[in-house]
C-alpha cells in the first residue's frame, strides 16, 4: 500500500487542532498535512510533531486573508508584490515545519495575462525557495469558481514552462474525477510530473471507499508504478473521522 499521511484540516476535526496529531498517529499515519497553519503558534505544530513523530507532507501558500480576500492570488495580475511577501512569510512557517510540500494556489483569475503572471510567479518562486518542493494544484470550477488552475493539462503546460525541479503538480482524486471524469487515465497522464497525491471520493468528496473511483485498483496501481511520494486522505467524513478509516487496510 501507498504512504498514507492525514490532512488535519479535514481529518479529525472533532477534535482542537492540536488533538489531532495524536490522533492521526493512534490512527496509523506518519505524516500530516494542515491547509492553513498559519493561525496556530508554529511552535506548537513543531512540538505536536516530534512528539508523535509526524511528518509535515504539505501546506497551503499564500497563508488566508483574514479580512476577507481570496485565499490565493499566485495568477491574478496586479498582486505580484503582494504574493511575493506572502510567499516569504509561507516558505518561513514551512522551513520551521519541516514541510514536504508548499502548495502555490493560483486564485480566480483567467486569461492570457493570468497565465503570464502565473508563470512569473512560479518561475521566482522556484527560484526564490530552491530547497523547497513546490506543488500546484487543479481544482474544480464547481468547487472553486473561477479558480484559474483548473485543468490537468494547463498544470502541465505550466509545470513544463518553468522546467524547475522543485515544482511539481498536486494530484487529487476528486478534482480529477470532477475535472476529467477518468481518474486513472489522467493519473497515467501526469503521473511523470505529480509530487503529491490527495484522495476523495466521487460522489461527496467523503472516504476513499465505496463510490464512483475503485480506489484498491487504484492504490495497487501507486505500487505497481513505484510512486513513492505521500497519499493524504483530504476528504469529509460520514460520521467521525475514526469510523471511517477502513479503507487504510485495503481491500
Amino acid at each position: 500500500m501507498p504512504k498514507f499521511c492525514a490532512n488535519l484540516t479535514w481529518l479529525f476535526n472533532e477534535l482542537d487542532f492540536l488533538d489531532r496529531f495524536e490522533a492521526a498517529k493512534e490512527a496509523g499515519f506518519d505524516a500530516v498535512e494542515v491547509l492553513f497553519p498559519y493561525d496556530v503558534n508554529a511552535q506548537d505544530i513543531v512540538d505536536a510533531l516530534g512528539r508523535y513523530e509526524l511528518r509535515m507532507a504539505l501546506m497551503n501558500c499564500p497563508p488566508p486573508n483574514y479580512t476577507g480576500g481570496p485565499q490565493g492570488y499566485a495568477a491574478v495580475p496586479g498582486l505580484d508584490e503582494r504574493f511575493k511577501k506572502d510567499f516569504g512569510r509561507a516558505i518561513r512557517y514551512a522551513e520551521t515545519l519541516g514541510a514536504t510540500h508548499l502548495h502555490i494556489m493560483s486564485g480566480v483569475a483567467e486569461g492570457t495575462e493570468a497565465k503570464e503572471t502565473f508563470i512569473n510567479n512560479l518561475r521566482w518562486a522556484a527560484a526564490e525557495a530552491p530547497a523547497q518542493s513546490l506543488t500546484i494544484e487543479p481544482i474544480n470550477n464547481e468547487t472553486m469558481p473561477g479558480y484559474f488552475l483548473n485543468d490537468f493539462d494547463l498544470g502541465r503546460e505550466i509545470v513544463e514552462a518553468i522546467d524547475a525541479p522543485n515544482l511539481r503538480l498536486q494530484f487529487d482524486t476528486f478534482h480529477a474525477a470532477k475535472i476529467t471524469g477518468d481518474v486513472m487515465g489522467t493519473w497515467d497522464a501526469m503521473r511523470d510530473i505529480t509530487a503529491h497525491v490527495q484522495v476523495a471520493q466521487m460522489s461527496g468528496r467523503g472516504e476513499p471507499d465505496q463510490g464512483q473511483i475503485d480506489f484498491p485498483a487504484f492504490f495497487a496501481l501507486l505500487d505497481a508504478q513505484g510512486y513513492a511520494g505521500w497519499v493524504s486522505g483530504e476528504y469529509k467524513p460520514r460520521a467521525t473521522t475514526t469510523e471511517g478509516l477502513g479503507w487504510l487496510a485495503g481491500p
